[in-house]
């Protein structure tokens, strides 16, 4: 398969997913940001090439990506605002009071959670 293909096919797959109520969980925060630079206000993805300067924020949400494993940051890195956009401040704040107080580790991969929204 080629390069363009792979794309394409890439691409069916994460429309198909949205379209048919399923979740887009993007591994990773260079992820987000490039299904979201690709993705209309509509949510689909279309193909996209070069690079991007999406910051994504809570104020912009997010608009094809449903979830993301991440680990715990310290406060005030850029990670923590790619976080709130997808699964909320409340929700954010909780998961990281809950994690700290079971002595979760920041910046340790065994201790990532898959943020979700906590409402579609």
């Amino acid at each position: 398969m080629d390069e363009a293909a792979g794309r394409a096919g890439f691409l069916r797959l994460v429309n198909a997913a949205r379209a048919g109520g399923g979740r887009v969980i993007a591994v990773g925060t260079t992820a987000v940001r490039a299904l979201e630079s690709a993705a209309g206000g509509d949510g689909v993805v279309r193909a996209a090439a070069g690079w991007t300067d999406l910051v994504v924020t809570p104020r912009r949400g997010v608009r094809a990506v449903d979830g993301l494993p991440a680990g715990l940051h310290e406060a005030g890195a850029s990670h923590l605002l790619v976080q709130e956009a997808i699964a909320g401040r409340g929700t954010l704040r909780r998961g990281y009071a809950r994690a700290l107080g079971h002595r979760y580790l920041r910046h340790e991969s065994r201790d990532a959670r898959l943020l979700l929204p906590s409402a579609r």
